[in-house]
């Protein structure tokens, strides 16, 4: 059996809750985090598109984006702080890449995370919280994932793991896999396979049996509550936008994709354009057997947000009631609302296409959150009163002075 490190919240409030971002995207981690009283002092992302609207939204007076090759990044100018976040790309990792894990040039990003987190020296992060797609777990049968764990061990930190799915506040089925590793994991005390693994949803079978068969892991797993229930439904985030309107497509277009349902999926259109009442469903567009289907989901619930890569990206909003039907694309707006940034502000000439790719690549703002006032505050209030913190954070503040 493993060893797993087991911890539970104690100790007071901290003021000191800082934070570096990694593949910061457009800021929606920085979102989430600021709600639970954190405060983002540096971030990085490689991406320039997605940087012009970062800075749009936070319009920071001291500009602390980073626009870098995270592989490129000098490590002593990254400040000292307490939690170091990382959504590194998750294209090698998910079932639409090409399944090249952390060897590709896209995930192996991570790699240059950890190449910077080590160059920080004695001051680096007490916390680190990675996120990504749950594939990360399957990842070349595991074995990426088991890498990263390790990794994370050998820089000092006990790392522990869970799921979450975004459905639990936002009207968005999109589960991703987070990995939180605590320096100083190791002092905390021993349990044989602890019960811990088995209080909650957010570890499901294929994670338990994970951290159950790697014992040379510095497991450091650490209790977690039941994201409480209540949501949006779909309808509740959609803009009002009227029946004239040239975001609408035609009729033809419209009557296309009604033709590329199943007849499964076609009965449950007709039955909605049929309806007295106004209802509404997404639709993605899939090749089954060589043939491009298109799927309608009518369960109140947004599918996951994803880059427009290939057009199967593209979310397609369905609208029907009292024999008629209207289809357009989600608007960034609405994107922004199933992503819980619903004052997120967007440039008016940002194209919709740069708006998905910024949100469909972003963490779930509502998750960070309940993330950081679950763990991350309850964890770091812990990590430093440890004896053996004093010493390291003596000497993160002797570093920024």
């Amino acid at each position: 059996m493993p060893k797993i490190l087991s911890t539970r919240s104690a100790g007071p409030q901290i003021r000191s809750r800082t934070v570096a971002e990694f593949f910061a995207g457009i800021g929606l981690m920085r979102i989430g985090l600021e709600r639970a009283g954190w405060d983002v002092e540096w971030a990085n992302d490689i991406d320039t598109d997605k940087a012009s609207i970062y800075r749009n939204h936070f319009m920071d007076e001291h500009d602390h984006l980073l626009v870098q090759d995270v592989h490129l990044i000098d490590p002593g100018h990254i400040p000292a702080v307490a939690l170091a976040t990382a959504s590194f790309p998750c294209t090698d990792l998910s079932l639409a890449g090409e399944r090249r894990g952390l060897a590709g040039t896209g995930s192996g990003a991570f790699w240059g995370f950890i190449k910077a987190i080590d160059g920080m020296g004695d001051h680096k992060p007490p916390l680190v919280l990675l996120e990504n797609v749950t594939g990360f777990l399957t990842s070349k049968g595991g074995a990426d994932f088991r890498d990263a764990c390790l990794a994370l061990n050998r820089l000092g930190y006990g790392v522990d793991a869970f799921i979450l799915d975004a459905v639990d506040h936002l009207p968005q089925s999109r589960k991703r896999l987070f990995v939180v590793g605590s320096l100083g994991g190791s002092a905390n005390r021993r349990a044989e396979r602890s019960p811990l693994l088995f209080s909650t949803p957010s570890r499901p079978g294929a994670l338990v049996d994970f951290i159950v068969s790697n014992p040379g892991i510095q497991w450091s797993i650490r209790d977690l509550p039941v994201p409480p229930p209540g949501r949006k439904e779909l309808a509740d985030v959609l803009e009002d936008v009227e029946a004239g309107s040239g975001l609408w497509w035609s009729a033809e277009r419209a009557r296309y994709l009604l033709e590329q349902m199943s007849p499964k999926h076609r009965a449950t259109a007709e039955a909605m354009i049929a309806a007295d009442r106004r209802s509404c469903g997404t639709v993605f567009r899939r090749v089954r057997n060589h043939v491009c289907m298109a799927e309608l989901r009518v369960d109140g619930i947004a599918g996951c947000l994803r880059t427009p890569r290939g057009g199967s990206g593209r979310q397609i909003l369905f609208v029907a009631e009292r024999g008629e039907y209207r289809v357009r694309l989600l608007t960034p707006r609405e994107c922004a609302r199933l992503m819980g940034a619903d004052e997120y502000r967007l440039d008016d000439r940002l194209s919709p296409n740069k708006a998905l790719f910024g949100f469909g690549d972003a963490v779930c703002v509502p998750v960070v959150e309940w993330i950081a006032n679950n763990y991350l505050t309850p964890l770091l209030n812990e990590v430093r009163a440890r004896p053996e913190y004093a010493q390291l954070e003596a000497q993160t503040l002797a570093h920024a002075i």
